[in-house]
């Protein structure tokens, strides 16, 4: 089971957040002993871009040997 404090990777894009499918957040809440999380996603300066309430279905762990990819969220509307 996903913790408090692990970093996930978002399976689905949430448009409305401005978050993409595979952006990474960090887990700061598990509810009711993983069917949900509370996850905040964050920009590298640091600034909290959404914290967002997931289904399990819609995070899944980091896995070895992935790369982090960055992109500029200010050509977001």
């Amino acid at each position: 089971m996903i913790q408090e404090l692990e970093d996930v990777v978002l399976t689905a894009d949430l448009p409305k957040q401005g978050l993409t499918r595979g952006d990474i957040g960090t887990v700061v809440l598990v509810h009711e002993q993983g069917k949900g999380y509370e996850v905040e996603f964050t920009a590298l300066d640091g600034e909290t871009i959404a914290i967002v309430t997931l289904t399990s279905d819609q995070v899944r762990p980091t896995r070895p040997k992935e790369i982090a990819h960055a992109r500029d969220l200010s050509a977001n509307p």
